[in-house]
């Protein structure tokens, strides 16, 4: 291959750094030759290339296609396993001797570090390849503290926790973290944790931390058949009566984990969602607020009010005062605690402690995009996500759940369009609209950051399926989240103290007097991505090709959009007149009408230079130049649909 043979040369003549990039971009473009495949990757190896990874995986797969195998697993050993072995060793002789005196593992016959069925090879900083030397091959790279919940530990609370084969760092701490001691609670509780294979078992202890894990002795090992014993009854086996003790208070550092409700953009069906959670037994649940109130008057006014008063008339404050330099994270979890316990909701003798479900509102997430017209490589910006993404009472979380509610975005703009229109009416008669056209079309919230935490456990789930299909989707979507599908999810009644329930009337109206077809086929070709990924049928796009004249001819049917924002200006700048405004007093109506035109092609042109930049996005990356990721998509049980999917 032509790149081979330049990397080659290059390799030949010294040019080390040119020939590590033709060896790298020869293995990219694949279709190499075994042979050649060896070639690039051991001279990217030797050579002490960057990135070790890429030759690193290429020696793996060519190991397990049964090529060279006898070199390579020896280079493998020598270069990544003997030189971090002893900590492994280390590690696992250190568990091992925490657990023969843990009260609830009930073998002993740990084996020898080197007769374990499993070796671990370090792959990078946070994770490693298993090696299975009976079957000669190496697994999947596994990062035991990957910031996930893969399953539905909480799925039933009628029982203690039994949870199978877990293996993950992350997830044996969170459960760990949430699950409530039995003498907090009044009644047995240990974490139960069965684990299929005792030799595979110990092999993990070479890379588990089991030290802080052991300490409050909530979890038991039940090794291959001891399944059986589940649930103990510790009051006969042990002597531990847990009904005598009276249940504990929720504490708030025991609220560890988040539930984030995001705002894709506005009116895609929040308030609908919020009413499902909104009284569910095992969430602390807020009314609707705005962001900055949220940051102002709930975590700041809550620290201002401690600081200044330093009071211990309530359980919560007398928490806070304990806690000596209470966080960000704390008030906002103390001021939750506190209107639950008031309100009523929180079950005080659940088996796991509330997840805080949070959902920050804005008038509109403003989207802007920065990249080159060239390459079409582009990255997404917005001053309200950046303000979520820092806000210091977020980052306290350990555990974060995310789900984003998406609803038919041509239906949502036109809802948005209409909502804008009434409020300025009623509450900013002084301000003209915005050209929430623009805005939509701009906004790729539902492109996400793979190495954002806040979106690293996340999940899109589509209104129109909550509305008709609510079983089936509010059944997977507590199963995502971790919490048990209960009662309070059937009946729609949320935090307005009315029922807006199932009611499908929403998802079948379309405000066409709010957005016109060139509106609604323009969102439909800059969302052609969402719509396949999400289920969405095109009804104004029809696939035609999008040259600068077609996008003219969209962009000069949205006489529905402009005319709303040429009659805002207008009842705007008359408004004002009639309060006394300096600016407006003397306008004469045709003055206004005139100025409200020239505003609206005014925002026409930025709009049409916007549209035409758009199409040519190819790429949209991070800020470290990673390429960003369409959210997953909240998969639906088909035997539960009570009627076929919204298409």
């Amino acid at each position: 291959m032509e790149l081979m043979e330049t990397a080659r040369r290059l390799a030949e003549v010294g040019q080390k750094t040119e020939a590590q990039k033709g060896y790298i971009l020869a293995l990219h473009e694949g279709g190499l030759e075994p042979a050649e495949e060896l070639e690039a990757a051991m001279f990217l190896f030797v050579s002490q290339a960057e990135d070790h990874t890429l030759p690193y995986q290429t020696f793996v797969s060519l190991f397990n296609r049964g090529l060279y195998q006898g070199e390579l697993l020896d280079l493998l050993a020598q270069a990544f396993y003997f030189p971090n072995v002893k900590d492994l060793q280390k590690r696992y002789e250190a568990n091992c001797k925490r657990l023969a005196q843990y009260p609830y593992l009930f073998r002993r016959d740990f084996p020898a570090f080197e007769d374990l069925p499993l070796l671990f090879f370090p792959f990078d900083d946070a994770g490693y390849l298993p090696y299975y030397p009976e079957e000669n091959r190496f697994g999947d790279y596994v990062n035991f503290n990957d910031p996930v919940i893969d399953r539905c530990f909480f799925q039933n609370l009628e029982n203690p926790i039994l949870a199978k084969d877990v293996y993950s760092q992350y997830q044996l701490e969170y459960l760990n973290d949430n699950v409530r001691k039995s003498e907090w609670v009044g009644r047995e509780n240990h974490i139960y944790l069965h684990y299929t294979s005792w030799p595979i078992f110990c092999a993990h202890l070479q890379c588990l931390k089991l030290k802080e894990l052991l300490k409050d002795e909530k979890l038991v090992f039940l090794m291959e058949d001891e399944v059986a014993q589940y649930p103990i009854d510790f009051k006969a086996r042990f002597g531990l009566d847990y009904s005598q003790y009276p249940v504990k208070p929720v504490g708030i550092r025991e609220v560890t984990r988040l539930i984030w409700h995001t705002q894709l953009a506005t009116h895609n069906g929040g308030d609908f969602f919020n009413e499902i959670f909104f009284q569910h037994p095992n969430l602390l649940a807020f009314d609707t607020m705005m962001f900055e109130d949220i940051k102002e008057e709930l975590v700041g006014e809550s620290r201002r009010q401690w600081e200044g008063e330093k009071r211990y008339d309530t359980d919560i404050e007398r928490q806070l005062n304990a806690l000596g330099r209470p966080t960000d994270k704390d008030f906002l979890v103390a001021v939750f605690l506190k209107y639950m316990l008031e309100n009523g909701g929180l079950d005080p003798a659940a088996r796991i402690a509330p997840a805080l479900f949070f959902q920050p509102h804005f008038y509109n997430m403003i989207f802007g995009l920065e990249g080159s017209d060239k390459t079409g490589v582009f990255t997404l910006s917005s001053e309200e996500y950046d303000e979520l993404r820092n806000a210091s009472f977020l980052k306290g979380f350990k555990y974060i759940k995310t789900f984003t509610p998406m609803r038919r975005p041509t239906t949502s703009h036109a809802a948005t369009v209409r909502f804008a229109v009434n409020y300025r009416r009623e509450e900013n008669q002084e301000q003209g609209l915005a050209d929430f056209l623009l805005i939509r079309l701009l906004n790729r919230s539902f492109w996400v950051d793979p190495e954002d935490r806040l979106y690293h456990d996340s999940v899109l789930v589509r209104f129109e399926d909550g509305k008709l299909n609510p079983r089936a989707t509010f059944t997977a979507l507590a199963e995502f989240l971790d919490l048990p599908y209960t009662e309070t999810m059937k009946d729609a009644t949320g935090c307005y103290g009315k029922t807006l329930g199932f009611d499908p009337v929403k998802v079948y109206e379309t405000y066409d007097q709010y957005a016109g077809d060139g509106e609604r086929a323009l969102i439909e070709y800059f969302f052609q991505d969402a719509y396949r990924a999400y289920g969405y049928d095109f009804q104004y796009y029809r696939g035609e090709t999008a040259d600068d004249a077609w996008l003219e001819e969209q962009l000069e049917h949205t006489k529905e959009i402009d005319g709303w924002l040429e009659k805002s200006y207008e009842e705007a700048s008359q408004y004002r007149r009639a309060q006394g405004d300096e600016l407006a007093r003397d306008l004469t109506d045709e003055t206004i009408a005139q100025i409200s035109r020239e505003e609206v092609e005014h925002i026409r042109t930025l709009r049409s230079d916007a549209v035409h930049r758009m199409r040519k996005i190819k790429t949209l990356v991070n800020k470290s130049g990673e390429p960003l990721r369409l959210m997953t998509p909240l998969k639906l049980d088909p035997a539960l649909l009570e009627q076929p999917l919204y298409h």
